[in-house]
C-alpha cells in the first residue's frame, strides 16, 4: 500500500497510519512521522577587489562529493532577469552557456562545483550568482551570493 500526496506543504507534516486486517493474523499497522520542510534558501556576500579572483561555493555546508551526484546550476541576476551561466549533470563535463558576453571566458567551474570568476570587473557589483542543486524535480536547494567588488 502507498499513499500518494500532492502539492505539498509543511501542514502535511504529523504523523501517518496505515492499518489494515489480514486473515487468519488480524489486523497490522504502520506508522510513520513526515516532516516537511519549507525550502531555504542560503544567502551570502563575497566581497572581492577589482581585478582579482573569486571563488562562490554552491552549498557552504555541502562537501562536492555530494553534489556530485546531482544536477547543478549557476545563474546569475541582473534587474530581476536571471541567466543560466553553467549546468553540470552528474558524472557528466560542465555545460557552459555562451549567450552571456560579460562573462565569456572569465567564469570556470571548479571541481567542488565552485564558481569562480576571474579577473572581477566593477560591473561584477552588485551581481547575485545563486546555485541550484536538484535533488528531485520537486526538492531544489539554493544558495546566492550578492557580490561587491571594491578598487584599491
Amino acid at each position: 500500500w502507498t499513499l500518494h500526496l500532492t502539492n505539498i506543504t509543511t501542514s502535511l507534516s504529523g504523523h501517518y497510519e496505515c492499518s489494515f486486517a489480514t486473515y487468519p493474523h488480524g489486523n497490522k499497522a504502520a506508522r510513520l512521522q513526515l516532516i516537511v520542510k519549507a525550502e531555504e534558501e542560503q544567502h551570502y556576500v563575497k566581497e572581492v577587489q577589482l581585478n582579482q579572483a573569486l571563488e562562490i561555493p554552491c552549498l557552504e555546508d555541502t562537501t562536492s562529493e555530494h553534489l556530485s551526484n546531482y544536477p547543478l546550476k549557476w545563474l546569475v541576476e541582473e534587474n530581476g532577469r536571471k541567466e543560466e551561466l553553467v549546468s553540470k549533470e552528474p558524472f557528466c563535463p560542465a555545460v557552459y552557456r555562451n549567450g552571456s558576453v560579460q562573462y565569456g571566458q572569465r567564469l570556470h567551474l571548479a571541481s567542488d562545483n565552485a564558481l569562480k570568476i576571474f579577473p572581477t570587473k566593477i560591473m561584477d557589483d552588485g551581481r547575485v550568482f545563486s546555485c541550484h542543486v536538484m535533488h528531485h524535480p520537486e526538492r531544489v536547494q539554493r544558495s546566492s551570493t550578492t557580490v561587491r567588488v571594491f578598487g584599491k
